[in-house]
């Protein structure tokens, strides 16, 4: 882990809080990054995506005119900035980029993402195998909802800062590898997912920060030690309030989207268009990388 990450340096911890709080709060709109044209995507364009991805773990873009093929080009936008390997996840497309909709396809109309129910905070693949955890994600919006669709996010180093100053136990506690247990998932019988223990809070090979996280109130067994009980109290009472000034909330429009290394993200309910041609479509792709990474951590796997 890197130095600030260590419990027991709090001299490097008090000055990387102080450096990550400076950040906020946070103007979107002039935090956006405006991408002339998505097939030649300029350098400094790439660049900002990764700083601010470095800054505050979450970069916002937007292609000022939205290209044909669309699916295609975001597929490029994630390999330049170092998102390389897909995680084919059980209700992906056939490029392993995943298209959000309101379905009743069998296999994904149980899931809340294909619906237009609230979704409550989690990070993505929090119920993956510990070597196929997802470090970076992307989200881009081809149609918005008629009403609503919001999205609410939260730098998962953030969270770290509250629950640390907070009580320092409360990070030792969900560094625990049973800290957290996501129950099989059954579909009609079957078992398709074993259940999986772990920690929230872990690092990468490079000392970055890592959490796997899920708001769920049911079919989520937390450690029973007082300490993991604490913290996921007090992350809970953070959701109630949500007044939080590093929350961060907007509706994506066409042709923008979000890069982020898995950060925290809720999503709120929303109304769909009657026609078919104007329902809500985003594009989110998963991936075993952070952005921008120096190396893959998976090297031997196809980037599709």
């Amino acid at each position: 882990m890197k130095p600030h990450f260590n419990l027991n340096n709090n001299d490097a911890y008090q000055a990387w809080r102080e450096q990550k709080l400076a950040s906020y709060p946070i103007n979107l709109q002039q935090h956006f990054i405006e991408i002339a044209n998505a097939k030649s995507i300029d350098a400094k364009s790439l660049q900002r995506i990764t700083q601010s991805c470095q800054q505050i773990n979450i970069a916002f873009y937007r292609f000022i005119r939205k290209p044909r093929n669309e699916k295609k080009w975001v597929h490029v936008l994630g390999k330049q900035v170092g998102l390389l390997n897909l995680d084919n996840n059980l209700c992906a497309d056939n490029d392993y980029l995943t298209s959000l909709c309101v379905t009743e396809h069998k296999g994904q109309h149980d899931y809340i993402p294909y619906t237009n129910k609230r979704l409550s905070w989690h990070t993505d693949g929090y119920y993956n195998k510990p070597n196929e955890q997802i470090r970076g994600m992307l989200l881009h919006c081809s149609r918005p909802a008629k009403n609503g669709g919001e999205s609410l996010l939260l730098d998962h180093e953030i969270l770290y800062i509250l629950l640390r100053d907070e009580n320092p136990n409360y990070i030792a506690a969900l560094q625990q590898e049973h800290a957290m247990t996501i129950p099989p998932n059954i579909l009609r019988g079957k078992e398709v997912r074993p259940a999986r223990t772990g920690p929230v809070f872990s690092f990468d090979q490079a000392g970055n920060l890592h959490m796997r996280y899920s708001a769920r109130l049911k079919n989520i067994e937390w450690a029973k030690d007082k300490d993991t009980q604490a913290a996921v109290n007090f992350i809970r009472q953070l959701w109630e309030r949500e007044d939080s000034p590093y929350i961060l909330r907007y509706t994506l429009q066409a042709g923008e989207g979000l890069i982020c290394n898995n950060v925290l993200h809720r999503r709120t309910d929303f109304e769909d268009d009657d026609r078919i041609e104007y329902k809500r479509l985003l594009y989110r792709g998963r991936y075993y990388d952070r952005v921008n990474s120096l190396q893959s951590l998976y090297p031997d796997q196809t980037c599709r």
